[in-house]
């Protein structure tokens, strides 16, 4: 499968505690992290739910 690089450009401050838990379950630790993750459904539909917070890279 293709990957996409993903970076996280707002905090998650005042934000509900699930789109918080999304944000880490996605493996971002700080602000201006990149990270790479597989293409898959389940990652998408991830990225779509906190998608106000992060900026995709390229796909």
């Amino acid at each position: 499968m293709s990957t996409i690089k993903l970076k996280q450009v707002r905090s998650t401050i005042k934000c509900p505690a699930n789109q918080k838990a999304t944000i880490k379950a996605l493996g971002f630790r700080k602000l201006n992290q990149v990270i790479e993750k597989e293409s898959t459904p389940q990652i998408l539909g991830m990225v779509r739910k906190v998608s106000h917070l992060l900026k995709v890279i390229s796909e």
